[in-house]
């Protein structure tokens, strides 16, 4: 198998791109864009640091981001289970990128720009929920808003095909499997539901 090395090979292999997949990037916040991602509830953090890429999903119950300007998005990192291997590589390496998504459509917005993390407690304090505010805050600086083909979704059937999660793996499995049995998978499974609603925020 030959690997593909140079930029000009690639690019003689794929073609020129379609006149809609450039004329679609926005340097900021538009009101269509604007609208398709403040219906968002989801999207999947993605840095870069030393140690490699990290992916993270970033959700809530309303809209994940809020738009601080037409330049700027605010992300808050909700409670969970403190690795904070995305918030190590923001700070070493701002490049970040989000990809949002709203349940039913196909279509995929993503944000290209460089973070950083706040723990500014007026900041902080704007999010809170409950009483509980937000461990920090990541601020993203948009370098490019552009929606990403849909074919993807459409393939892989993401919101028509019904629920496929019968007979996965529980966390508590491959918790049991990782830790050659020193977490007791099925006692993690029974505690999270009450655990999760416990610290939700």
């Amino acid at each position: 198998m030959q690997a593909i090395t140079s930029i000009g090979e690639l690019e003689r292999h794929y073609g020129t791109p379609v006149q809609a997949s450039l004329v679609k990037v926005a340097r900021r916040m538009t009101p269509t864009y604007r609208a398709w991602i403040a219906r968002s509830r989801l999207c999947i953090l993605s840095t870069v640091g030393p140690e490699g890429t990290d992916a993270s999903p970033r959700g809530d119950d309303g809209a994940v981001v809020r738009e601080i300007d037409p330049g700027t998005l605010a992300l808050p990192d909700w409670k969970g289970n403190n690795r904070i291997d995305s918030l190590r590589n923001i700070v070493r390496d701002a490049r970040v990128s989000l990809m949002f998504l709203v349940p039913g459509s196909d279509n995929v917005i993503r944000v290209n720009g460089r973070a950083q993390v706040t723990a500014d407690q007026s900041l902080r304090d704007s999010f809170a929920r409950d009483g509980k505010s937000p461990r920090t805050v990541i601020l993203i600086a948009i370098e490019e808003v552009y929606a990403q083909c849909a074919r993807a979704l459409v393939r892989a059937g993401t919101w028509t095909g019904g629920d496929q999660s019968e007979g996965l793996p529980t966390i508590g499995d491959i918790l049991a499997e990782m830790s050659r049995g020193a977490i007791d998978g099925e006692a993690y499974d029974a505690e999270w539901p009450g655990r999760a609603a416990a610290s939700m925020w």
